[in-house]
């Protein structure tokens, strides 16, 4: 008899476990070494709860596109990567993925600060869990600035002051600094914000928070810098084909010293570094009487889960396994960046897998202070009226007035009814 009983409890429990296994997919986007963890990460994860996920990758080319459609025809997978500035496109009222409070006997959102918490919350519902947190800071290549017997800038004047000192002891072709297209931009962004302690966008009216004047001040200071040889004319960037940063030669050899970037891509900016070059993450640099540090600072992607998801519970044990298990995280090592999760930061920072250099980038991100960021900063309608217009003034075809006043008009235009 107590054979049979137990025999019975096992095939129970059995039963039970069988009928909870599920068959779940994950879509992200990267590249291989990505890929590679993410799916072996996976197959971690999915055994410790007798689920199965079948993988769905891309690069980042078409992803947001592939989404797109695939949410419009409710054939999403069941867990998603993310991209932060896609919230108010997919999820405008928060409603668009599953409320991941509603698991968090499930996930321990404990190893997420506040902050970190509010980046993937939409209408006070958390869409996604922040995977990592990224910012822009300043990087400069020491190296040169030695070479020319100059200290790394602390302010924008003592930028300004370093372009003359180092075409005279280096050459004529030195730049202490870049900047172009996205990075002009947010540059601007950053130096208007310094100066008037608001955002691009105004999180109450969805419409931009600068006067005419203010935005301006900031391209007339991006003029500033190309006259004063600090960078790069927008014009003769193009004429040398637009190469990303870390494609281009001036940038390896040293003749471009300084950029603003994503701490996360310290590791593409300085691998193609000649030998003997030093790449320096340093604090943001100000104006006099800046209002606030002024950092751009965000989640760098997010995991949600698809509302239409038939087993969000499955879903939330795997997405909590990939970022606070032990044995998750060292196979994802840092393949999207430093992590926010608490004991993912811990572990890794343990194991040595994050250099010093790329915690000491994300750490300035993290202490820096400013007004928070809108992810519709990001819009794709956004980025457009801003950058088209921001060229044409580049290029000399419109006063820093003119072209303030269309760019206002356009962002507000575009943003009517988002």
């Amino acid at each position: 008899m107590r054979t049979l009983i137990m025999t019975a409890a096992l095939l129970a429990a059995t039963s039970l476990s069988t009928a909870y296994a599920a068959d779940l997919r994950m879509s992200w986007w990267g590249s291989d070494d990505r890929h590679i963890a993410t799916q072996e990460a996976l197959k971690l994860c999915g055994g410790k709860f007798g689920h199965t996920v079948s993988p769905e990758f891309t690069g980042w080319t078409g992803h947001q596109e592939k989404i797109t459609t695939q949410l419009a025809g409710r054939t999403e997978a069941d867990i998603m990567q993310i991209n932060w500035p896609w919230l108010p496109i997919f999820s405008k009222n928060g409603d668009g993925f599953v409320d991941l409070n509603e698991f968090k006997d499930v996930i321990d959102l404990s190893q997420w600060s506040e902050t970190d918490l509010k980046g993937g919350t939409v209408e006070g519902k958390l869409n996604g869990l922040p995977v990592s947190t990224t910012g822009r800071v300043f990087m400069f290549n020491k190296t040169t600035y030695d070479k020319a017997g100059l200290a790394i800038p602390t302010t924008w004047d003592e930028l300004l002051a370093a372009a003359p000192v180092m075409k005279e002891k280096l050459g004529q072709d030195y730049y202490p600094f870049e900047g172009t297209a996205l990075d002009a931009r947010l540059v601007v962004i950053l130096r208007t914000t310094q100066k008037t302690g608001k955002d691009l966008i105004d999180p109450a009216t969805n419409q931009v928070a600068w006067t005419v004047e203010e935005l301006a001040d900031g391209l007339k200071f991006y003029q500033t810098m190309v006259d004063n040889g600090v960078i790069k004319s927008w014009k003769d960037v193009a004429a040398g084909g637009n190469a990303p940063l870390h494609e281009n030669p001036a940038w390896a050899s040293g003749k471009i010293a300084g950029t603003y970037q994503w701490d996360s891509t310290y590791g593409k900016i300085s691998g193609p570094m000649e030998e003997g070059q030093q790449i320096v993450p340093v604090k943001l640099l100000q104006i006099e009487g800046a209002t606030t540090e002024g950092v751009y600072r965000k989640p760098s992607m997010l995991l949600a889960i698809s509302k239409n998801s038939k087993e969000p519970k499955a879903a939330a044990e795997i997405v909590n396994c990939l970022l606070n298990d032990p044995e998750a995280i060292k196979i994802l090592g840092a393949t999207r960046g430093v992590p926010s999760s608490k004991v993912a930061l811990d572990e890794l920072t343990k194991a040595g897998s994050i250099k010093p250099v790329q915690v000491e980038a994300n750490k300035i991100v993290l202490e820096s202070n400013g007004v928070g960021v809108s992810p519709l900063n990001e819009h794709p309608r956004v980025t457009e009226a801003f950058d088209s217009t921001f060229e044409a003034f580049a290029y000399g075809q419109a006063s820093a007035e003119d072209a303030a006043a269309e760019i206002i008009d356009g962002i507000n235009s575009a943003l009517t009814g988002i």
